[in-house]
C-alpha cells in the first residue's frame, strides 16, 4: 500500500471507529483495531493512529512491525519519549504507560502475536530489523 492510500486509509478508519464508538473499524480481519494517542518526540503534534492491537493478561500489546518497512513506524519512537499516553478501545479511553518489550516477555508476546495473526512472519522476513513490541498497561486511576 503507497503511503498516500495508507494515510486515506486511516483517516478513514479513525473516523468510523470514533463515529461508531468502536463498532464500525474496529475489526479488520483477524485483526482488532485501537485507536492509539502520541504525541511527536520531535513536533510536539498529537497523533491518533488506528493500530492493530493484542490483549492478554490484563494488559495491551502492539507489534511494530510497519508492514515489514526498514524504520520503525512514528509512533513506536513517540511513545518511547513519551511513555504515557492513552488508548480508545470500543469506545473507551484508557490511560495507559508504554513499555518496550524484552527478553523473555518479547519472546512470549511475540510467540502469541504469532499464532494469532501469522502474517507478523512475513513482515520479519521483509525487514532486517527487529521488529518492537510495546507493552501498554492500564494507568489505575
Amino acid at each position: 500500500m503507497n503511503k498516500l492510500s495508507l494515510k486515506i486509509f486511516m483517516a478513514i478508519n479513525t473516523f468510523a471507529i470514533r463515529a461508531s464508538r468502536g463498532r464500525i473499524g474496529s475489526q479488520l480481519g483477524s485483526q482488532t483495531i485501537l485507536l492509539l494517542h502520541s504525541r511527536g518526540h520531535r513536533s510536539g503534534r498529537e497523533y491518533v493512529t488506528p493500530i492493530a492491537y493484542f490483549q492478554t493478561d490484563g494488559f495491551f500489546f502492539l507489534v511494530g512491525s510497519n508492514w515489514g518497512k526498514d524504520t520503525n513506524a512514528g509512533w513506536y519512537h513517540n511513545l518511547l519519549a513519551q511513555p504515557r499516553t492513552r488508548i480508545e478501545v470500543r469506545g473507551k479511553n484508557i490511560p495507559v504507560e508504554a513499555h518496550p518489550a524484552e527478553g523473555a516477555e518479547y519472546e512470549r508476546l511475540w510467540s502469541y502475536a504469532i499464532e494469532h495473526h501469522p502474517p507478523y512472519l512475513h513482515y520479519k522476513e521483509m525487514t532486517s530489523r527487529h521488529i518492537p513490541i510495546i507493552v501498554l498497561a492500564p494507568i489505575i486511576q
